[in-house]
């Protein structure tokens, strides 16, 4: 049975995405001088004016200002109403909330008259998180986001190394996937809206990106006759970011995860400290899946975990294998409550989250690199046990 998926990324100078790199450079930088701190930070962008936002818990003193104009630098908006040296900047932070606090730092399980230990930390907040793995590429990840994630990346690395001396940094990406009984067959749509200085023509631009982006990014094997392929629909895109758009960090999840291929708790990543199990636990979820399918229990595999404020032992877990496991859910459910323990810190611990590693993940997605702690397959042989029962 034939059908269609679509999923799309967006490039480090969308106005959401340069929210969210703000957000994590602040991250990475309290964590590099207290790796102890509590963070909630969040930026509000539009044309001249950007709003860094929150709560944080530190002994570390940092410069929230420098670090947004330096990442805006970074990013390339060195010109227009939001350059890095003339955009307008209002920092709002304050400490975390003592109620918040009480139940991250001693969880309800620990409540019994003994003090707070740390590997009795509650979630900070209640919620369910997701995570996936499947066969698609050969980072487990689904082949429509990761194609758009790399056109996206393609176009900032033109942009960045002179290749493409027009393009400037907002741009969106997307791709559609025709699958035949389950597996991607070939590309019947890519979309690519780049922002560009005024110089280039239409004509050049299309020329360019089919050229030395699409085809340099999508495999010939994907691509035929029939492919539908659209350069910057509307015929201009010169004003963008901030100046074009407002932006706000975590306004992009389906685009930092698995591209809708899978369930979405809702919570956003950027700007948190591990201790919130929207980040934490979404990527224990992540590391779970993909070792879960590397070990060949499965082909495909959704798992939810789902916590309650202050309490750090989930309240349940849940698997769909989409009948591709080679045990039935409930086993490898049982399974993964068995081999991995997910309170949050257990998981902090697992995965050495308490570092500056945050702002490798602001853009082009937070799934499917390889550096990053939460995409090791180093649970397989744990797990390959169990189809030898």
């Amino acid at each position: 049975m034939k059908k269609f998926f679509t999923s799309e990324s967006v490039t480090e100078g969308h106005p959401d995405k340069v929210c969210d790199n703000i957000s994590d450079a602040i991250v990475d930088a309290i964590y590099a001088r207290d790796n102890n701190a509590r963070c909630a930070v969040e930026c509000c962008a539009a044309y001249d004016r950007l709003l860094i936002m929150g709560e944080v818990t530190t002994t570390a003193t940092v410069d929230y200002e420098g670090i947004a104009r330096e990442t805006i630098k970074r990013i390339g908006y060195d010109f227009g109403s939001f350059a890095f040296d003339r955009c307008k900047i209002m920092v709002a932070i304050h400490t975390q909330s003592p109620d918040i606090a009480l139940g991250v730092n001693n969880s309800l399980e620990n409540k019994s008259g003994a003090a707070a230990v740390e590997d009795e930390l509650g979630a900070g907040d209640q919620g369910m998180m997701f995570g996936y793995a499947c066969k698609e590429t050969e980072e487990l990840m689904p082949l429509p986001l990761m194609l758009s994630h790399k056109l996206a990346m393609k176009l900032t690395e033109m942009r960045k190394n002179g290749t493409l001396k027009y393009l400037l940094p907002d741009g969106k990406t997307q791709v559609t996937a025709e699958y035949d009984d389950g597996v991607p067959a070939r590309i019947e749509a890519v979309v690519v809206s780049t922002q560009h200085k005024a110089t280039v023509t239409q004509e050049k631009l299309r020329e360019d990106i089919i050229e030395k982006i699409i085809k340099a990014v999508i495999p010939a094997s994907l691509l035929d006759e029939n492919t539908k392929i659209y350069v910057n629909p509307t015929g201009r895109f010169i004003i963008g970011g901030p100046e074009g758009d407002s932006g706000l960090t975590g306004r992009k999840i389906i685009v930092d995860t698995y591209g809708g291929a899978c369930a979405h708790g809702g919570g956003a990543f950027s700007g948190k400290d591990p201790t919130k199990v929207d980040r934490s636990a979404t990527y224990m979820a992540r590391y779970i899946c993909k070792n879960l399918v590397a070990a060949g229990l499965c082909d495909r595999v959704e798992l939810q975990v789902a916590y309650a404020i202050g309490v750090s032992r989930p309240v349940s877990v849940f698997i769909d294998t989409f009948g591709t496991g080679k045990l039935s859910d409930e086993k490898i459910a049982e399974i993964v409550t068995t081999e991995f323990d997910l309170r949050p810190y257990a998981i902090i611990r697992e995965l050495n989250l308490r570092r500056p590693i945050y702002l490798n993940t602001a853009s082009y997605g937070h799934f499917g690199k390889a550096e990053l702690p939460w995409e090791a397959c180093d649970r397989v042989d744990d797990l390959k046990k169990y189809l030898a029962k």
